[in-house]
């Protein structure tokens, strides 16, 4: 069930009794609660459902790129409602860690999904790589541009 993983993410963005969310207001994250359930959707998608990669795209690693990028659109979604908080540059920062642990914990979740639970998918530890990649990418792509003069 897809319900603890949100849960979790929201336990690691929360700080003892005081809710990042309630300060800057869930609305503002409902982007990155929509990708997070997409990516939920694609990991789903039984093997045999998914379209046949063409040799060159399996040479290039397209899938990895894929995650890449999945994943670090997920982790900015997350980092910039944060970005345009009242938080000082430090607790922005200590965020977008969070988020960046929270993105490769899901990466990692999501392929332990397709092991155990999908049809003709399996566990690729490349792929969390990947996913972990593109939240690290996420994490300094958002410092440069978010946290500049903050």
């Amino acid at each position: 069930s897809s319900v603890p993983l949100i849960g979790s993410l929201i336990t690691i963005m929360a700080t003892h009794n005081n809710s990042i969310f309630r300060d800057i207001g869930a609305k503002k994250f409902i982007p990155g609660i929509t990708w997070f359930f997409l990516i939920l959707i694609a990991v789903c998608i039984p093997g045999y459902d998914l379209p046949k990669a063409d040799r060159w795209m399996i040479t290039i690693n397209y899938d990895k790129l894929i995650h890449v990028g999945l994943f670090a659109v997920l982790a900015t979604l997350f980092m910039h409602p944060i970005s345009k908080s009242a938080l000082s540059k430090k607790e922005k920062w200590q965020y977008f860690i969070k988020i960046t642990i929270a993105t490769a914990i899901w990466g990692l979740t999501s392929e332990l999904i397709q092991k155990f639970f999908i049809p003709s998918r399996s566990f690729d530890l490349t792929d969390f790589l990947a996913d972990a990649i593109g939240g690290v990418i996420a994490l300094f792509f958002c410092k440069k541009y978010f946290l500049k003069g903050a």
